[in-house]
């Protein structure tokens, strides 16, 4: 099998394997004939944020004996200056900022919807973790990864892609928030999903 075969084969048996995922709590569910259940690894990014403190008031979360802290941190202030810490919060919830990623795929043939989708699978099937993004801007699609604060980062990413995505390069635009840690940037699970019973002949 060639090797742009069995990455279509992979990208294919990975889209499946999403489509038909099973959760765990339908394991004891009769599974249909000609099928099997089977172990599929997913890879999942980490929320850019600490979400033991997304969506928390600060001005509420300060340690406290009673409330098993090692000491008591009270905060005097206006009521004013928490409204304002909570309009800004809100208001900056989907901001991005100015930054770097690398475009992979930039095209606007009659098959770039398709080849960009393609792209995009096995970019992401390929490198876990770093977040990849599909657009359309009147009259190409494009695909660019990452979301780098540095150019140098973004351009460490793109001597490690270089050899799967040669025409990758280096672009600036507004990038989502990086996540917290980088060696972190993603957990894996399992899951059960269904799979066609291979026959042999």
């Amino acid at each position: 099998m060639k090797r742009s075969e069995f990455l279509i084969f992979t990208v294919l048996l990975s889209v499946l394997s999403a489509l038909t995922a099973v959760p765990s709590y339908a394991q004891d569910m009769e599974v249909p004939e000609g099928y099997e259940l089977v172990d599929s690894v997913i890879y999942r990014p980490v929320s850019g944020v600490d979400t033991l403190l997304a969506g928390k008031d600060i001005f509420h979360i300060m340690p406290l004996k009673s409330n098993g802290g090692m000491a008591d941190v009270e905060i005097y202030q206006s009521q004013d200056v928490a409204a304002a810490l909570r309009q800004q919060v809100a208001a900056n919830s989907k901001r991005s900022i100015p930054g770097y990623r690398v475009r992979i795929f930039f095209d606007n043939k009659q098959s770039a919807r398709v080849e960009s989708e393609a792209t995009l699978r096995r970019f992401e099937s390929s490198f876990h973790g770093i977040r990849a993004y599909r657009t359309y801007a009147n009259p190409y699609f494009k695909v660019t990864v990452g979301d780098f604060r540095t150019k140098s980062e973004a351009m460490a990413l793109l001597s490690h892609i270089k050899s799967s995505f040669p025409s990758a390069f280096v672009v600036k635009e507004n990038i989502s928030y990086p996540v917290v840690d980088k060696d972190n940037a993603y957990v894996t699970d399992t899951v059960k999903v269904l799979r066609p019973i291979s026959v042999e002949q």
